[in-house]
């Protein structure tokens, strides 16, 4: 793979030269006072997309994976206060503040 070294002001005057080196698969990098800052490379070709169904059959699930959790287990999920189904539960108190104004405290 070729690698072209330009610096910024030849990069602004020429980008489209160098647009169309890197489409041919040749890299260019960038340079502000002889240090490389930047690349530019050609664009990965995009992975193909995965067709729809392609797994199918091969997952199996449990009879009972749907099935609500055992209330200890469901402890355990939820941080140690165990909710029993059905019941209400009252929303999180949440308090809520305008931003400052800059300058003001």
């Amino acid at each position: 793979m070729v690698m072209i070294m330009v610096n910024i002001f030849e990069a602004k005057a020429k980008l489209s030269e160098f647009v169309e080196a890197a489409s041919r698969g040749e890299r260019v990098v960038i340079c502000n006072r002889n240090r490389p800052v930047a690349e530019l490379r050609p664009v990965a070709a995009a992975p193909a997309p995965r067709r729809l169904g392609s797994a199918l059959g091969s997952v199996e699930m449990d009879e009972g994976f749907n099935d609500p959790l055992p209330d200890d287990l469901l402890e355990l999920f939820e941080g140690g206060r165990a909710v029993r189904r059905g019941a209400k539960v009252a929303a999180p108190q949440v308090r809520y503040s305008t931003p400052r104004r800059k300058g003001r405290r």
